[in-house]
């Protein structure tokens, strides 16, 4: 004869919960049927089915957004933190510049994006975007300054300019950008700062050279802004690491 193990009052309380709540389940469930079966062409019914969809889809949305847009916060800001790295060396800063970034106010009315690099609260230097007008539109570039005013590094970071050409002021395809490192406004004089077919000190391109005529402009603009608004920036970083 087997021997049947005997439950304990708790185990015979939640199987009977159990039971019920599955008894319970069916019923809804066969009611729910009925319901929907008797009234099927009903108008009702086509407007409950319709708002229960738009329900479950409104919640699979919110959802999924929920879940996704942390991560795509989180990713935008390392590859901006990567960009950073690149015009401003991780040894002059130990802040997070993209968190202690705020809007600086043009004269235009325009807001620019400055991104302080301090060291123990002291600023080191600076990074912001300039856009310079290309062949084949916008070129958006990175510029790294220090406190003195003297370039860090410049990175292009959008642009739409002709491939095997143009493109040759990304730094994947061509050592050009990297000539900036060490320049300033008064480095060379401002009548250098121009590729050397105007005159000027840096190089151009075979078939292009609007392209890096755009690039210098915009880096030449990028230091000027930084001159004219040395004593506000300075200042600004001096008030919040104070």
């Amino acid at each position: 004869m087997k021997h049947q193990s005997r439950k304990s009052p708790f185990q015979r309380g939640v199987t009977y919960r159990a039971l019920k709540l599955k008894k319970r389940s069916r019923q809804l469930t066969r009611g729910l049927s009925g319901f929907f079966g008797r009234n099927r062409k009903s108008p009702l019914y086509l407007s409950m089915l319709l708002g229960l969809f738009a329900l479950v889809g409104a919640v699979l949305l919110a959802t999924s957004h929920q879940a996704t847009s942390q991560a795509i916060a989180q990713r935008l800001k390392e590859d901006l933190l990567g960009s950073l790295a690149m015009v401003i060396p991780e040894k002059l800063y130990d802040n997070d510049l993209v968190r202690d970034s705020y809007g600086f106010k043009l004269k235009s009315g325009d807001e620019r994006i400055i991104y302080p690099a301090a060291k123990k609260g002291r600023l080191s230097a600076l990074a912001y975007q300039v856009t310079g007008q290309g062949y084949g539109g916008s070129i958006l570039v990175l510029i790294g300054i220090d406190s003195k005013g003297q370039v860090l590094g410049v990175r292009v970071l959008q642009h739409a300019e002709t491939p095997g050409l143009g493109d040759k002021i990304e730094v994947a395809r061509s050592k050009w950008v990297l000539g900036f490192n060490g320049l300033s406004l008064g480095n060379p004089p401002a009548e250098k700062w121009a590729v050397k077919k105007d005159g000027g000190r840096f190089d151009q391109f075979s078939g292009a050279t609007i392209t890096p005529r755009a690039v210098v402009l915009a880096v030449r603009k990028g230091l000027e802004f930084f001159e004219h608004n040395r004593l506000k920036l300075l200042n600004r970083q001096s008030e919040a690491g104070s």
